[in-house]
């Protein structure tokens, strides 16, 4: 049994005019996507901007209605309420594409760490929060001293590793990984990828991987979801849809990936 079971989502955005603002034409911006993750696996999410990408992340975790069924642990989770939904959140958690968009410019790296922790898991006093966010940046290869440190003071790669760690800080299980090298320079871009691999391995976790590089989505998964104007196009085992693809999208991602003279 998969970890996550995808079948059917759809996420349709009606657009309006008029003087009534009435639904005039609708936006499919995922339609029909079904796919499996097992668990301990990863699979990559790829395609051009505007495929649809980042709109299954979000409509997985519910942060954007979505119709269509979607199963954790065999679990229906499209249809919980908020309240029956909240103990999944720690255990599925995304690192976003644009780190210093997504940690608070006021918040030490310490408060940042600590939030989810205090959310989570009331009862930790904030040694023990302090103590687990200092385990964490070690994990990512950051010093314990940036604990007091805020986000504009580090690199792009090094924020990154900030948003890795606190995604990690409350054990999820299931890990969405949207876009996180496509703001990084190349050679930060190897650095995050290894380390997500070696965090993997240790935190035994489960990994949709979304990005628009064909190659480093196959540098990373164990299968491959094409996505094309918010269609499945093609899916599979990742060396065989890129050694042998069946589809000239597929294709045409691959002829997009730089060659080395």
């Amino acid at each position: 049994m998969p970890l996550l079971s995808v079948q059917d989502l759809k996420v349709h955005f009606p657009v309006r005019g008029g003087w009534f603002g009435r639904a005039r034409d609708v936006i499919k911006a995922v339609d029909k996507v079904s796919f499996d993750v097992e668990a301990g696996s990863t699979v990559g999410l790829v395609g051009e901007s505007g495929s649809g990408k980042s709109t299954v992340a979000r409509a997985l975790l519910k942060l954007t209605p979505a119709e269509g069924s979607v199963k954790y642990h065999d679990r229906e989770i499209l249809s919980l309420a908020e309240n029956e939904f909240r103990p999944l959140r720690k255990e599925m958690q995304m690192v976003f594409q644009d780190p210093i968009g997504s940690l608070n410019p006021r918040m030490t790296v310490e408060s940042i760490l600590g939030e989810p922790l205090q959310i989570h898991f009331p009862e930790m006093n904030r040694a023990q929060r302090r103590e687990i966010a200092a385990t964490l940046l070690t994990k990512v290869g950051l010093p314990e001293d940036a604990l007091q440190r805020y986000p504009h003071e580090f690199s792009g790669g090094q924020r990154q590793r900030i948003g890795i760690a606190r995604a990690l800080a409350v054990r999820p299980k299931f890990l969405i990984c949207d876009e996180p090298v496509s703001a990084l320079d190349v050679s930060v871009q190897a650095q995050i990828l290894n380390l997500l691999k070696d965090l993997q391995r240790e935190f035994q976790l489960t990994l949709l991987f979304i990005a628009h590089d064909l190659a480093v989505v196959r540098h990373m998964s164990d299968r491959i979801v094409v996505m094309h104007h918010g269609k499945i196009v093609e899916q599979g085992d990742a060396d065989e849809v890129c050694e042998n693809p069946r589809h000239d999208y597929t294709q045409t991602l691959l002829d997009a990936v730089p060659v080395l003279a």
